[in-house]
């Protein structure tokens, strides 16, 4: 029989599975293609790291401030807001190098608890900055990690640290988050922008609402930061949450800091 004619089966016609009818296969590709891939790996829990994406390291941001310093022969009105840019990005560039610190510590811990039938990894959003950080650190320690990444149109593709059995791209952001937190035990928030503050409300709201049936540990990290950009106890004072919701996260300030909270909470969670 002629092939000539032959129709495309469904699950090979491009114009099908890119077409509104065909969202639902989409959708569930992104639920299926993750799942089976931990499963794999035998990865059941991860610490998922959040924050800024723009950050760049102290290393990066000197390189910046050096061509900055090149630039200033020349006649540019933008200069003074490029040289402002350049001195924010160096004084937040320690974020990026503690989130490498904080990731390779606790990936060397988190490779000492794993066994064949249960391992622990750093997770992101596998983009630049904190994310690209964190997954640095793991890379650094020799150990798997995983990046879950967005399709964006000012981001391409994921970072080159990513385990790349673990390296992922979704489309919808709500399966992309959906995997963040559901194999997630502990969050660390680094500082952040809009995306940051939206993954942090909605894992509080999760662990608050207990939707979230699980301990999870929520660390922000960089208290000045944060206590100078969100009035908690504002939320009190309105009664818009209860006391006992701040207790739901806490603060840290170094890398050793946060690791000490992270390790003590893995061992008892592995004890339990």
């Amino acid at each position: 029989m002629s092939t000539k004619n032959k129709p495309a089966k469904a699950y090979n016609n491009k114009e099908f599975l890119n077409s509104a009818d065909a969202r639902t296969l989409r959708i569930l590709s992104e639920y299926i293609d993750p799942e089976s891939r931990f499963k794999r790996l035998k990865i059941t829990d991860t610490v998922v790291f959040f924050g800024s994406a723009r950050f760049i390291s102290s290393k990066e941001a000197g390189y910046e401030s050096d061509k900055l310093k090149d630039e200033r022969i020349f006649s540019d009105e933008k200069f003074p807001k490029k040289l402002r840019h350049a001195q924010k990005m160096s004084e937040m560039s320690r974020y990026y190098d503690e989130a490498v610190e904080l990731s390779e510590k606790l990936s060397k811990f988190m490779k000492s608890i794993s066994t064949n039938d249960r391992k622990f990894v750093v997770c992101t959003g596998g983009g630049p900055g904190i994310m690209e950080a964190a997954n640095k650190g793991a890379y650094n320690a020799g150990y798997l990690n995983a990046g879950l990444g967005i399709s964006l149109p000012f981001e391409q593709g994921v970072n080159k640290y990513i385990s790349p059995e673990l390296a992922l791209e979704f489309h919808y952001f709500f399966m992309r988050k959906f995997w963040l937190a559901y194999m997630a035990k502990a969050a660390v928030i680094f500082p952040g922008g809009f995306g940051t503050m939206d993954e942090l409300f909605e894992i509080l709201t999760l662990v608050q609402t207990k939707k979230m049936n699980k301990r999870m540990l929520i660390i922000l990290y960089g208290e000045k930061f944060w206590k100078e950009l969100i009035n908690f106890d504002k939320f009190v004072e309105a009664g818009v949450i209860s006391e006992e919701d701040l207790d739901l996260f806490c603060f840290c300030n170094t890398p050793d800091e946060a690791f000490e909270k992270l390790q003590h909470y893995l061992i008892r969670l592995i004890k339990d």
